[in-house]
């Protein structure tokens, strides 16, 4: 377990105040331990800070699509190759500033679900998500076996 900041632990009580009845609420898998507020804490300020980092890089990538756009009709003289080149870049500064909307929304649904106390239950079967996966990846929603049946579709 990793010792919390003075800064992460007033950001969590400040963003989620009721965490500590919450935690109580959280659903855990047969042969699981009931989660402690410590392990919340964790997993809380781990996605609060990818937050603002996802946002901050969001607002740069942003930024650089905005200049690559703003400057793609410059360069009349351009050959296929440069323009070429230039549709290329744009194209990968667009999947990375979409990467991040999906990802910063995935972050901020975690963050609302820990809110609501609905956190590590799946938002299919109504079952526990399982302490081992969120731990893993804190954004899950979904149960292993929900989330295998999703992907055979």
């Amino acid at each position: 377990m990793t010792k919390l900041s003075t800064t992460a632990r007033a950001a969590i009580s400040q963003t989620f105040p009721n965490l500590a009845r919450d935690v109580r609420s959280f659903p855990v898998r047969d042969g699981e331990e009931p989660w402690t507020l410590a392990e919340i804490e964790e997993l809380a300020a781990l996605l609060l800070e990818d937050r603002g980092r996802l946002e901050a890089e969001l607002a740069a990538a942003d930024r650089e699509l905005s200049d690559l756009l703003r400057n793609s009709g410059d360069g009349a003289g351009d050959d296929q190759a440069d323009y070429g080149s230039s549709a290329l870049e744009r194209e990968h500064e667009l999947t990375l500033v979409n990467n991040l909307r999906d990802l910063l929304a995935q972050t901020r649904h975690a963050i609302d679900r820990i809110k609501a106390g609905t956190y590590a239950t799946c938002e299919i079967t109504g079952l526990p998500i399982g302490k081992a996966r969120l731990q893993a990846f804190p954004r899950a929603t979904l149960s292993v076996e929900a989330k295998a049946r999703e992907e055979r579709r």
